[in-house]
């Protein structure tokens, strides 16, 4: 919220006062519906109860608070809502990290304003960590309303038209996580250096750790590779599976008199290790368990999107919605198990429709590739096009899925401005909170485009009636109207928030 003229601050800057107000970030802070964001999210950081602690008791007058017989460890002041959720829209919207945005935001006035600060203040806003414990606590219906506030803003302010968002185009593409190339050499030397880490944790004395030759074996098989020397390159594999199956049997023996908690620990280790060991013995894994393509994510797949340069990423795949013809995306869905892609349609257009839903309009007409063939029956309600359909579409239906491919330049957005392109999260949680945050952030992108672009209609009303108060015409010269337009701008900002 803006400070009031009547409390300012003779020693701090106010942000109205150093920013240009008509720059699209500060009118989009102005229009944003930053009250029903916080109080759609707001039950997600509730107080939870928790072993062993008393709860508040409910009373006439609100919540009670037991007294407690011990000392209060409170910790620092909660960040205000709006500064976090602010944080996560400009992460996105312009491609910085978790520790770039928090130093940019005490170096931005522009980014504050947008967080409802009213004076500058050269520190950062909270921690980087912060930001991963705000993400985990939104989890994906929380990230999901951030996403659908933006849709209903571009509604809100005649941005787009609400009966446009019917019709839309769904596409898939790869969310690839933030693993190295998964070589068989190199998954054998991460295990013999993750088993060696969990015995010594686990107090195991290991006769020998390898660690030496294990690197070195690495080394050839790569340098074998590059030589196309594959005879030798396998002996160096087969080599280093053995030392793996060693160190295992050797952990395995000395496990047994260990408590039941260390042995669990040491299983999951140790399940990974075999695994690993299993698929780099033969080209064909074992029916009904998927290849492990990295340790520290083994949700990962191997998908193979028939693309030339990149014939295989790892990664999960994720649908995108986009509308037909204004490029706003209205939906983002991780799939994890790489389904078929006319699966993940129904799950897709469902999404779509919550999202969309505070417009009251439900996609109708979807317009997809060939890889969506054959799923009519699982989407009763809305109409299919593809250019397998193609004799059955009208004139105007085939005109129309020529904007099919725009899906593809959006995407291609998507991950070269919005962080699409490595996902950096932990687990399937964070594949899924990833692809929705991406989306939002474009969607953040389109907007501050469009306000550029077009303006914002009740900007243009107040500038008609300021003419007619001041008997100008709005076609009149650039030196007569400059007063009006610097009024405008100075006091755009607090008008928005009183029609908000």
């Amino acid at each position: 919220m803006f400070a009031d003229a009547a409390t300012d601050d003779f020693f701090r800057a106010r942000l109205d006062h150093m920013i240009d107000l008509r720059h699209s970030l500060a009118v989009l802070a102005s229009r944003m519906p930053w009250q029903q964001i916080e109080a759609s999210v707001a039950h997600l950081f509730s107080r939870k109860a928790h072993a062993g602690q008393a709860m508040p008791d409910l009373d006439l007058f609100g919540e009670a608070p037991t007294p407690l017989a011990r000392q209060s460890n409170a910790g620092r002041p909660r960040v205000p809502l709006r500064t976090m959720i602010a944080l996560l829209y400009l992460k996105h919207a312009f491609n910085l990290s978790d520790e770039a945005v928090v130093e940019r935001w005490s170096d931005s006035p522009n980014f504050q304003f947008f967080s409802g600060q009213a004076y500058f203040e050269p520190r950062l806003p909270c921690d980087a960590t912060t930001l991963v414990k705000f993400r985990r606590l939104l989890g994906e219906e929380g990230v999901e309303e951030l996403l659908a506030q933006t849709v209903n803003l571009a509604v809100s302010l005649k941005l787009i038209p609400a009966a446009a968002l019917a019709t839309v185009v769904v596409d898939s593409t790869v969310q690839e996580k933030a693993v190295a190339h998964p070589t068989d050499s190199k998954l054998l030397e991460t295990a013999r250096a993750k088993l060696v880490a969990v015995a010594q944790d686990a107090g195991i004395e290991l006769k020998q750790t390898f660690a030496k030759e294990g690197r070195l074996l690495r080394f050839k098989a790569g340098r074998y590779a590059h030589a196309k020397q594959f005879k030798r390159m396998r002996r160096v594999i087969k080599r280093q599976s053995t030392v793996l199956g060693r160190l295992a049997r050797e952990i395995e023996r000395k496990a047994s008199g260990l408590s039941a908690a260390v042995r669990e620990a040491l299983s999951g280790a140790l399940g990974k290790a075999r695994r690993i060991a299993d698929q780099s013995r033969s080209r064909k894994n074992a029916s009904g368990t998927s290849k492990l393509y990295a340790w520290h994510a083994p949700e990962v797949e191997c998908i193979a999107k028939g693309k030339s340069r990149t014939p295989y990423e790892f990664g999960v795949k994720v649908g995108i919605a986009a509308t037909l013809q204004h490029n706003m995306i209205v939906g983002a869905r991780a799939f994890v198990g790489n389904p078929y892609d006319g699966h993940t349609l129904r799950e897709q257009l469902e999404q779509t429709a919550i999202l969309m839903q505070d417009t009251g309009v439900k996609p109708a007409t979807a317009y997809v590739d060939l890889g969506y063939r054959g799923v009519d029956a699982d989407n009763p309600g809305v109409a299919i096009k593809h250019r397998g359909k193609y004799k059955t579409l009208t004139t105007q239906e085939r005109k129309l899925l020529k904007r099919r491919q725009a899906i593809e330049p959006i995407i291609g957005h998507l991950k070269a401005e919005h962080r699409m392109n490595r996902c950096h999260l932990k687990g399937e949680q964070g594949d899924r909170l990833h692809a929705v945050l991406c989306a939002a952030g474009y969607n953040i992108r389109w907007l501050l485009r469009m306000i550029a672009k077009k303006g914002v209609p009740f900007l243009r009303r107040l500038y008609l009636r300021l003419c007619q108060i001041a008997g100008l015409s709005p076609n009149c010269s650039r030196m007569a109207r400059e007063p009006l337009v610097h009024a405008l701008s100075s006091s755009a900002p607090r008008l928005a928030l009183a029609s908000n």
